[in-house]
């Protein structure tokens, strides 16, 4: 390839990945498969370690290796990123409205742009004629931390702006947004870190603003963190007339917005926008801790400026507190499916958040160790989302003297076996564990996985104590007249019962994989296996540069999926299980099919298929479609009008065949 050649596909590769990385980070609403995103990838990094010197900042292979830092520098803010007043009341709220009103000297409705308060770090981005060039955190507000490779690896954030459909790219934009972790994330990422026996994190703030000041651009990477923008600093090149307009064109530069954002005709509707996201909050899958208010016109923005470091023209309204003080009275251990002992509080129930709650966290020996926990103490205790409610620190003036220190015990409290400590995790090494065994059954009939309706914990726990069952795959083999022995069972749930366990048995390959209780393997990594494996006995032989080629499969995730498939009983669970009568919809296989090895590039129109169903199919059958022709292409699929590739392929003698002779070859005509 000559090097205008190499510029030209560069340019394209990168414009590509670019939009795919908008739909799929941005959107969420992806037009290709992590296999096909993965080849553009290797097909970009590929022609810049052949032409070095095309590298440039903004490549989408660029946002991690920057060398360690041994400190961080500092940014100025152009405009200072000055903090909100608060309201905490609807009286505050409609304050602040009439406050407004009499500065501007109008009786008019004020409208308003309302969007949730994301509890994050708050970040600004500095844009140069459409290149990410600097990133730095809020700081004093005045001058703040540089974070930028840090928050290079950030995928949601664009390295280059994308081309809106009408008007300029400014000059310089700076942009000004929240860093957060999603609620799911970080209970991932503290159960990994709690297993590898690392410091857990308290909540997602602390977890995004620790993640964001590493020195180590790595470390940030290896982090599942997210951003919302909301606003600008300066904007050169570029006239906004709204604070609705800033939010439409920063969506269309391709950064993410809050989707719950809405604009309000006045007071009124902010007021009922607040109590509605009040409503939502505990189903978001990121924390919020209110609703910011502005006023939408930046003009009037102008007008009303600001005071004591606050702007007039926005404020925060809070949502009611979810932290409430209760008394320890007792603090008992749960053993979960992977042997883990969990020590939890009970305490005197409390109503945090419109939910009564009488238990909490307390994560392990250490955590407990750190915050001076004991029975009997006052604690201060929260909950986020549906996350299980914890321990937030100890009242200790409220002490009487009478209160006692915890210590982890030595025995499993299900089974007795002597736990051992396994970094800062106490666990039960026995595998036949009633404990360990109940909960890998009730995760393998739940919803996500088997999906066996009616058939609840009590009763799994009943089956285990009664010896009925052993493991997920002893279900397969209950009778009617087993499940008669358990307590409230008559003929007709009986019969339920069982008939929900043969509707399983027909099941999906992602049901199937997430059922098992892989550590580290939740619903989504389970579909992206079985799109990438097709098959339980391709996975079983993945090797661990197969599973870390797979986009969002990490390290931690890969060495998990192999310890798992490495253990001989978990091999024989699974052939049970099969040998039950479960079957599973068969998905891609990338390996062994009859077109094993061989790449495909199309040129022109197909008439039989789209181009993703037409790579769908080689993929499928074990090949690998590619978008450049090269020596070491076999096979171009040229259908109407096609172009240059064709005439590149006969250029280097690689082998033409229409979309006929493609149906032949694959098969399916038959």
């Amino acid at each position: 390839m000559t090097k205008p050649e190499a510029i030209s596909q560069i340019e394209f590769l990168r414009e590509e990945i670019n939009r795919h990385n908008y739909l799929y980070y941005i959107l969420d609403s992806p037009e290709i498969s992590d296999a096909k995103y993965d080849r553009l990838m290797r097909e970009l990094e590929g022609l810049e370690k052949l032409f070095p010197d095309l590298i440039s900042p903004d490549s989408p292979t660029q946002r991690v290796g920057a060398p360690p830092l041994e400190e961080f520098g500092t940014l100025k803010h152009t405009i200072p990123m000055i903090s909100l007043q608060n309201a905490f009341t609807e009286e505050d709220a409609i304050e602040f409205d009439a406050k407004v009103k009499r500065f501007l000297h109008t009786a008019d409705d004020i409208e308003y742009v309302a969007e949730p308060k994301i509890d994050g770090l708050a970040i600004e981005l500095v844009f140069e004629k459409g290149l990410f060039t600097a990133g730095s955190t809020r700081g004093d507000g005045e001058i703040g931390e540089n974070v930028t490779q840090n928050l290079r690896t950030v995928k949601s954030i664009p390295l280059r702006l994308l081309k809106p459909k009408s008007g300029p790219i400014p000059e310089r934009l700076e942009v000004r947004g929240e860093v957060y972790m999603r609620l799911s994330d970080f209970n991932k990422l503290n159960k990994r870190r709690m297993e590898a026996g690392e410091p857990l994190f308290a909540n997602p703030r602390n977890a995004s603003a620790g993640s964001i000041r590493q020195l180590d651009s790595n470390i940030t990477a290896s982090r599942p963190l997210d951003i919302f923008c909301y606003g600008v600093g300066i904007v050169e090149g570029l006239k906004l007339s709204t604070h609705w307009d800033t939010l439409e064109t920063l969506k269309s530069f391709g950064f993410k917005i809050n989707p719950l954002i809405r604009r309000c005709r006045n007071i009124d509707d902010a007021l009922r926008y607040h109590r509605e996201i009040e409503e939502k909050r505990e189903a978001l899958d990121y924390e919020i801790d209110g609703v910011v208010l502005k006023v939408n016109s930046l003009r009037l923005q102008e007008e009303l400026g600001e005071i004591s470091r606050s702007p007039r023209w926005a404020i925060a309204y809070k949502f009611p507190p979810r932290q409430e003080t209760t008394r320890v009275v007792n603090i008992e251990v749960g053993v979960g499916r992977t042997g883990a002992l969990t020590p939890v509080a009970i305490m005197e129930p409390v109503n945090v958040g419109g939910v009564t709650v009488s238990r909490a966290t307390l994560h392990n020996q250490d955590e407990i160790n750190r915050k001076d926990l004991r029975i009997g103490d006052t604690v201060v205790i929260q909950r986020a989302g549906d996350v299980i409610p914890e321990v937030v620190m100890v009242v200790k003036s409220k002490r009487t003297g009478h209160e006692q220190p915890y210590v982890m015990p030595d025995k499993c409290p299900s089974c007795g076996a002597y736990v051992v400590k396994d970094g800062i995790v106490w666990r039960c090494p026995n595998v036949t564990c009633p404990a360990q065994v109940k909960e890998s059954i009730r995760h393998f009939t739940s919803k996500s996985g088997m999906d066996i309706e009616g058939l609840g914990y009590k009763h799994i726990e009943q089956m285990v104590d009664r010896e009925l069952i052993e493991d997920p795959s002893a279900i397969y083999s209950l009778s009617i007249s087993d499940i008669l022995k358990l307590e409230r069972f008559a003929d007709k749930s009986a019969r339920n019962i069982i008939a929900a366990i043969d509707k399983s048995r027909e099941t999906t390959l992602p049901r199937l994989i997430y059922a098992l209780g892989i550590r580290d393997v939740g619903e989504h990594t389970a579909k992206l296996l079985s799109n990438t494996f097709g098959t339980i006995d391709a996975l079983k032989k993945a090797k661990y540069d197969d599973l870390i080629k797979i986009r969002e499969i990490g390290p931690e995730v890969a060495k998990s999926i192999l310890a798992f498939f490495a253990e001989e009983r978990n091999l024989d669970l699974i052939d049970k299980i099969l040998k039950g009568g479960v079957t599973y919809k068969i998905g891609k296989a990338t390996k062994g099919g009859p077109l094993d090895g061989k790449s495909f590039v199309f040129t022109g129109t197909l008439k039989r298929f789209s181009r993703d169903e037409a790579e769908g199919v080689i993929e499928s059958l074990g090949g690998r479609p590619t978008s450049s022709v090269s020596k070491k292409t076999d096979y171009v699929v040229a259908g109407e009008d096609a172009g240059s590739k064709l005439d590149k392929a006969k250029e280097l003698g690689v082998k033409i065949i229409t979309e006929k002779e493609f149906v032949t070859l694959t098969g399916l005509e038959i």
